[in-house]
């Protein structure tokens, strides 16, 4: 009886989420109703694949509109007429264009036309009229009122009740960016859109039986058809080639032509591995699936791209032999049966990460080479304290009461009225879709054209998109492809680079040879002294903290580190037992007799993904399938699936079938379900590993190269003003930006290191453009007039050089050099010419008189133009440091009161298991050294940090596997010196009043 149902991904218009859909119908006794978004399918597979647990048959459709004006609606009779409904949505989508007044022609779709807007043209054999049971007074006073035959009943549902519609009038507020008060009537819906029972709604319409029967004759010959879950075959492009015998043919050559590489002298166990996982391929219909992934590869090698493959399909000898992954499975013990097994349904995950500079490439060469390709969307939803702020305005509070409720400033019993509505809307409206974004990285390649199943809209990087998320595509049996970009890959490959052009004499690197590299003392050494910044993967605090507790210096213990440092291993505790058992065999004996059996390589802890389908299989007793669900579940994504409840349940009645106790296995419980959603496959571990053994490789011989292609990368945890650092206690010599040297990015000549004209704060990139162009076509600049005359540059953008020192070439000093630039002010502000004249006439020679300089002035000007300062920060201290105190003494300094001076890094923010926040800090001390401290929630709340700069710490000194922290006590931000460039004591009092006002503004941007 319902053709036109709307939920909540009828983007800021809709109110209902689907499942809410359902049971309403449900329960007004309706066996079928037709959902249709506006302009919009993001629901439509989620509504097929759970309607039948509600006893709904579902029929879907698409509420064509121009913004909230209703042109048509469309129904779709089959999967055809889905598939034609999505065309036609994705051509507009695609295009910009708004809906016609006249729907297309449509083979296997009904179209109804609302009555408001019939006015008499004929009407196609699909095609009918909808009437409101509000218009059904028009009806009987219209000259159509005896031409009902093509009438049915078209009765909106939006809302539930009245806080629904006042939702969605607050969403329609917030879509126009207007006030409440002044939302047209035209941009929002009516109250009575919502659901009647049926028997309500027939009476209403008891004049008009024709409409009745019209409308039960659309939902009767309508039907949607999609399998859902486990036993959905996959809908990715099932043949590579022509056939699945062509494609098995095709892998099982690839693989005998990557032996030699991977194996030259392979054993019988390996060769029976191989047949072994390839059979399980071929019977699980993945062929495609790897053969697609070893194409793109493939084309990235042909590139010279550097990728790393990751995932559980890491675990895979043929993904190995195939060089999608560089992770020898047969070394590390990955068994492949474990994520590919005859219970499983879906393939293995398979990360391929590109460096942020190729990604783009192999995104559009993907597009390119295959059919039905989409991007996948990601649904980006209202968060609390944006609805605050969004309703704030649309009920026209001022920003300050919107910035105090939005922090949660308040008491909730002095707001007033439209406060509270502001707080009381902005809780029901949190996690409404609110628009579609797009995955970091999901591809789908399908058998079926995308709009089979969606259709797709055109973000800005100019691909289609679906309009459903990874979780839906996953239900109908699509799965991706992850294309990932990241900067560690693209610092590997310019350092490379980098080392070939500054150290010709050397012999190339072969950054591949990771067996090497595993072996290397000056490696080995970096990884158990955790002096591994820049490093992937091994560089933040806490993974400094966890290699000095471990004290790595092999493969293996890398591997389990990348895995052991993620979030669920350390909150279920387990991360510390590991720590505990590895550094001490005793305690190996206080694991689970059965644990330490399955997971003897990590001493009965819990550290991988695998570990989650060990423990369910080994020691619950579950069958591979329900293990596999028990896994996929622990995702999250998963987790409030019936399936997932079941495998749960299964858990705990089989363990203690098999004898295990009650308490037992609710601990072995809590900790599978603590960590399994953040665990690494030990695949995707080892993947991880070999790229963080490729830069501390370049860390280790390298350093000054490495450092630079870091910086060019735009860094990694840290900022840059850290990896200069490193390069300078590597020797480096380290320079400011300079326009004879410098490209947009950082360069090394030697152990010179040229900073990049591109660090430069509101340095334009045409201005860059123009000076490397110059350069590169007439060489160095001799003098500021020869570079005024060859460079198109503005007075301002010629300043920003100046202030940053990139014109000290010239041997003059900044002062002078501003003083020449306003008397070449003509010069600077010449239209562009691409032509130059044959003399340079010189401009009007004045004699300057000797302008001082302060040495701090560089200094500050290096702060605001770079964002850090190339000397000692130490130096700007207003008070001179008396405390000999550093970070290398501490250790003697255990269970006492220190005090200790210290360069903010960066601050971690985490809260206790109440909610109350605490920090972790990392300084560097005067010397360069780390410095790690730890601020509980009462000294947290007492000494906040107060922004970037030098702190003096007071607290106790504490050790823990030969880690070193203070407990901080106290903190306080000591005061820099003022800044010379506003402090000439000579100025007039009016001068220094406009540098005063101008300091500030200065000091303000420093701040922040």
């Amino acid at each position: 009886m319902y053709i036109n149902c709307h939920t909540y991904y009828s983007l800021r218009y809709g109110t209902i989420k689907p499942v809410q859909l359902l049971q309403l119908a449900s329960g007004m006794g309706l066996d079928c109703i037709a959902m249709t978004d506006i302009n919009s399918t993001s629901a439509c597979l989620d509504f097929i694949r759970q309607a039948p647990a509600h006893g709904v048959r579902p029929v879907v459709g698409i509420d064509f509109r121009n913004g909230a004006e209703q042109k048509y609606v469309g129904i779709a009779r089959n999967n055809e007429g889905f598939r034609e409904l999505n065309e036609h949505l994705t051509r507009h989508l695609h295009q910009g264009r708004p809906f016609d007044e006249c729907a297309p022609v449509f083979e296997h779709a009904y179209i109804i036309y609302p009555w408001s807007r019939y006015t008499g043209w004929g009407l196609r054999e699909n095609e009918f009229v909808g009437v409101h049971s509000q218009e059904i007074n028009h009806l009987r006073l219209s000259p159509y009122r005896n031409q009902t035959s093509r009438m049915v009943m078209l009765q909106t549902v939006s809302f539930r009740n009245k806080r629904d519609f006042n939702a969605h009038r607050l969403l329609r507020a917030i879509d126009n960016n207007t006030l409440l008060s002044k939302l047209p009537g035209n941009e929002q819906g009516k109250p009575h859109h919502r659901m009647s029972a049926p028997e309500v709604l027939e009476q209403l319409f008891e004049d008009f039986p024709e409409l009745i029967e019209n409308t039960r004759n659309i939902l009767n010959t309508s039907s949607i058809d999609f399998t859902f879950g486990t036993e959905q075959p996959h809908r990715n492009l099932r043949c590579y080639t022509s056939s699945e015998e062509e494609d098995y043919a095709m892998i099982e050559r690839l693989c005998h032509e990557g032996m030699p590489y991977r194996y030259p002298n392979p054993t019988p166990a390996i060769e029976q591995r191989v047949k072994k996982e390839l059979d399980i391929i071929k019977e699980k219909g993945f062929l495609s699936y790897f053969l697609i992934n070893w194409d793109i590869t493939s084309y990235a090698r042909s590139k010279g791209y550097f990728y790393v493959g990751r995932g559980s399909g890491a675990n895979s000898v043929i993904a190995y032999l195939l060089r999608i992954t560089d992770v020898d499975p047969i070394e590390l013990d990955l068994y492949f049966e474990r994520f590919i097994n005859l219970y499983r349904k879906n393939p293995p995950d398979f990360d391929i990460d590109f460096s942020w500079t190729d990604r783009d490439d192999v995104t559009r060469y993907i597009f390119n080479r295959f059919d039905h390709v989409a991007l996948i969307a990601t649904y980006s939803t209202f968060q609390y304290r944006a609805v605050v702020r969004e309703l704030g305005k649309v009920f026209g509070l001022p920003k300050h009461e919107i910035d105090l409720l939005s922090k949660g400033d308040f008491e909730l019993g002095r707001l007033d009225q439209l406060s509270q509505l502001v707080l009381q809307y902005s809780t029901l409206i949190q996690e409404f879709p609110n628009h579609l974004s797009v995955h970091a990285g999901g591809i789908l390649i399908a058998q079926d054209p995308i709009t089979s199943f969606t259709a797709t809209f055109l973000p800005p990087k100019g691909y289609p998109t679906t309009q459903f998320d990874m979780v839906v595509a996953e239900d109908v049996g699509l799965y991706k492809f992850d294309i990932l970009s990241q900067r560690g890959l693209g610092k590997i490959k310019d350092a490379v680079s980098i080392v070939a052009w500054n150290r010709p004499e050397d012999e190339a690197i072969d950054i591949h040879d990771i067996k090497r590299f595993k072996e290397d003392e000056r490696v080995k050494h970096l990884l158990r002294n955790a002096r591994a910044i820049g490093c992937f993967y091994v560089e933040s605090p806490a993974m400094r903290m966890l290699l000095r507790k471990l004290q790595v210096d092999d493969y293996l213990g890398l591997v389990a580190a990348s895995s052991v440092i993620r979030p669920g291993v350390a909150r279920s505790g387990m991360m510390r037992e590991y720590i505990l058992r590895f550094r001490y065999p005793e305690r190996r004996k206080e694991a689970h007799p059965v644990l330490l059996d399955i997971m003897p390589e990590t001493f009965g802890v819990m550290v991988y993904q695998e570990d989650v389908i060990k423990v369910a299989h080994y020691f619950a007793g579950l069958d591979l399938g329900e293990a596999d669900v028990l896994r996929r579940g622990m995702s999250g994504k998963f987790r409030s699936r019936e399936e997932f409840a079941r495998a749960k349940e299964a858990f705990f009645e089989k363990a203690r079938m098999k004898g295990h106790d009650v308490e037992m296995v609710a601990e072995i419980w809590r900790q599978v379900e603590s960590f399994a959603g953040y665990a690494f496959a030990k695949g995707h571990s080892a993947s991880y590993a070999v790229e963080s053994y490729q830069s501390l490789f370049l860390k280790a011989y390298y350093p000054l190269e490495y450092m630079v292609a870091t910086i060019n990368n735009f860094g990694g945890f840290y900022r840059t003003e850290l990896y200069v650092h490193e390069a300078r206690l590597h020797g480096a010599d380290i320079q400011a930006p300079c326009v004879n040297h410098s490209g947009a990015e950082t360069v090394i000549f030697g152990r010179r290191v040229f900073l990049g004209l591109g660090l430069v704060k509101e340095l334009e990139h045409d201005t860059i453009k123009h000076i490397l162009a110059s350069r590169m076509a007439e060489g160095p600049f001799e003098s500021m007039l020869q570079f005024v005359n060859r460079v198109r540059i503005s007075r301002e953008q010629l300043a920003i050089l100046i202030r940053v020192g990139a014109l000290r070439f010239t041997g003059k000093g900044k002062k002078e050099l501003l003083w020449e630039s306003h008397l070449m002010a003509a010069r600077t502000q010449r239209k562009p010419t691409t032509s130059r004249t044959l003399f340079d006439s010189p401009p009007r020679d004045f004699t300057l008189p000797e302008l001082d300089t302060d040495a701090m002035e560089d200094t500050f000007d290096q702060m605001e133009l770079l964002g850090f300062s190339l000397s000692d920060p130490f130096n700007l201290l207003k008070d001179p440091l008396h405390n000999e105190l550093r970070a290398r003494h501490l250790e003697e300094q255990v269970g006492k009161e220190v005090e200790i001076a210290g360069y903010l890094v960066t601050i971690k923010n985490t809260r206790t298991h109440d909610g109350k926040g605490m920090y972790f800090g990392t300084f560097l001390d005067r010397d360069g050294d780390w410095l790690d401290t730890v601020h509980f929630p009462p000294i947290a709340a007492q000494f906040p940090f107060r922004g970037r700069g030098i702190y003096r710490i007071r607290g106790m000194v504490t050790e823990e596997f030969g880690c070193i922290n203070v407990e901080v006590s106290e903190l306080e931000k000591l005061p820099i010196i003022e800044d010379p460039r506003f402090s000439d004591a000579r100025t007039t009092t009016r001068v220094r009043h406009s540098r005063e006002m101008e300091k500030a503004t200065y000091q303000n941007k420093l701040l922040s």
